[in-house]
């Protein structure tokens, strides 16, 4: 009999077997490829790219589907990571039952399936973006009693062939929720938005966003999807599977879709704020009493502490940089505030208090109880498209955990708290009072040099991946490239172009 919680759910998994993706077996897995005549198999894994890789399988027989989902396969680990020797590049690719999703795309009937990679001893590998996330979260649970959650803000352009006469023009920087058809690509997103469900994406809501403009050859128009909160290695996953069905899309319509934090100067960039919460005994514990807990406070403070190091995995090309400056409404300095929107932490509306807008919305309405359920979460907005979903993801929990151990935190909190915008003139003093963060790649390489040691704590980050994360943005030569750039519009374009699709 059809169990009707499942009656409403978008993931076809789900919907079928009639269980949470939590609990996905092999034979689920089996029954549902018997049951629904899928042909096909994909395995799918994160490299160091931070793009989705494929291996293909033809399922020829019941054993040889056993099979795969119980071994996995051999890969070349050199030709997916850089600090892989060619000379032992053998990895294994397994999957993880709970990932799995039907491909919205293909013709011929097909089950896609995430995986986690092993060594030849069959143990993880050490420096997988993937296990160093989930070795965070089980550090982090072990160690406080709590469940860290996420959720991301995925902010992308759409880019087409410029039209002519267009009949409702959208407004310059002004396509902040815009409803067609003062906006032209609100179908793509919904047809995104209905796919990313259908895979196992657990959406919140989309809109458009702020940034619509236009330039010679180009229209750039600007949309946001956001998730709601789940454990944080599951936000990283529906992340990395919604750029990559938002490509899809965009490449079967014939336009571009791009990622990157900025795409033009003077322009609104694209953020990935990520909104994080703390849960014990599967409770929100971000308020008490009606106000942000000490818990909350204490992760607001040890992110706030790690936060110029963070940009190594969240910020992590020169173009980042273009986008972290002053009346962008993105932070340029280390601080927080409540629904300030010029500062790092921001901490959003969070229904708190004793409101009754349902009856003042509704006045014929019978009075509903209250509920107990708690929204509240914090908001970091300073990543962007660039970062390396998992290792920004683990290295939130890491500093998390930080801010929770640390003996101070709750007297940084109160230091870093700003309740006025910071960019406007009269508060030029508290400003000066703010640290800044990284203003290029070079500047965030030096941060995160300075403060490796908390994510080498307990293990988390392997000391060769902070040595290559280091590394690589060194190599971009970066040090002051917004003075060099400034009024070289065609150097700019260039920058821009060469980092259009990040990550």
């Amino acid at each position: 009999m059809s169990n009707n919680n499942f009656e409403l759910s978008p993931n076809v998994l789900e919907k079928y077997l009639q269980k949470e993706s939590k609990h996905f077996t092999k034979k689920d897995l089996i029954d549902f490829v018997i049951g629904n005549h899928i042909e096909m198999l994909n395995f799918r894994y994160v490299a160091e790219d931070g793009r989705l890789k494929t291996l293909n399988f033809v399922i020829n027989s019941i054993a040889y589907l056993d099979q795969i989902l119980t071994t996995g396969e051999r890969v070349d680990g050199s030709s997916l990571f850089s600090f892989i020797e060619a000379s032992t590049s053998d990895l294994y690719v397994v999957p993880r039952y709970n990932t799995a999703f039907v491909n919205p795309f293909e013709e011929v009937p097909c089950l896609d399936i995430l995986c986690s990679y092993y060594n030849s001893e069959g143990k993880p590998l050490e420096s997988s973006p993937e296990y160093i996330l989930r070795k965070a979260n089980q550090i982090f649970t072990q160690k406080t009693g709590m469940t860290f959650k996420a959720l991301g803000e995925l902010e992308y352009y759409i880019i087409a062939p410029k039209e002519e006469n267009k009949t409702f023009p959208a407004i310059d920087q002004r396509g902040y929720h815009a409803s067609e058809p003062f906006t032209s690509y609100e179908f793509i997103r919904k047809e995104a938005m209905r796919l990313i469900a259908a895979s196992g994406g657990q959406i919140k809501y989309g809109h458009s966003e702020v940034g619509h403009f236009s330039d010679e050859k180009y229209f750039y128009e600007q949309h946001e999807i956001e998730f709601l909160p789940c454990e944080a290695e599951s936000a990283a996953q529906q992340l990395v599977i919604a750029k990559w069905i938002l490509r899809k899309v965009c490449n079967e319509y014939g336009v571009k879709v791009s990622f990157a934090p900025k795409i033009s100067v003077g322009k609104a960039g694209s953020g990935l704020h990520i909104h994080m919460l703390l849960e014990k005994d599967g409770r929100n514990i971000m308020v008490h009493q009606n106000e942000l807990s000490d818990e909350a406070k204490k992760m607001i403070a040890g992110i706030l502490d790690m936060a110029d190091a963070l940009t190594a995995f969240g910020n992590t090309i020169p173009t980042s940089y273009l986008r972290l400056v002053p009346y962008q409404e993105a932070p340029t300095n280390i601080c927080w505030g409540d629904r300030n929107r010029s500062v790092l932490i921001r901490v959003p509306l969070g229904w708190r208090g004793d409101l009754k807008m349902i009856e003042d919305a509704n006045p014929n309405i019978k009075s509903e109880k209250k509920t107990e359920i708690s929204k509240q979460t914090v908001e970091i907005r300073s990543g962007d498209g660039s970062a390396d979903i998992f290792l920004y993801m683990a290295s939130l929990v890491v500093a998390t955990l930080h801010g929770l151990e640390m003996e101070d935190s709750l007297q940084l909190a109160e230091n870093l708290y700003v309740n006025v915008n910071i960019f406007h003139n009269e508060n030029k003093n508290r400003l000066s009072e703010l640290k800044g963060l990284p203003v290029s790649c070079h500047e965030s390489a030096l941060a995160l040099e300075q403060k490796r040691a908390y994510l080498e704590k307990n293990d988390i980050f392997p000391k060769g991946l902070i040595d290559s994360s280091i590394a690589k943005l060194r190599s971009y030569n970066d040090d002051k490239l917004s003075e060099r750039l400034y009024g070289k519009h065609e150097e700019i374009y260039k920058l821009v172009m060469e980092h259009l699709h990040c990550m």
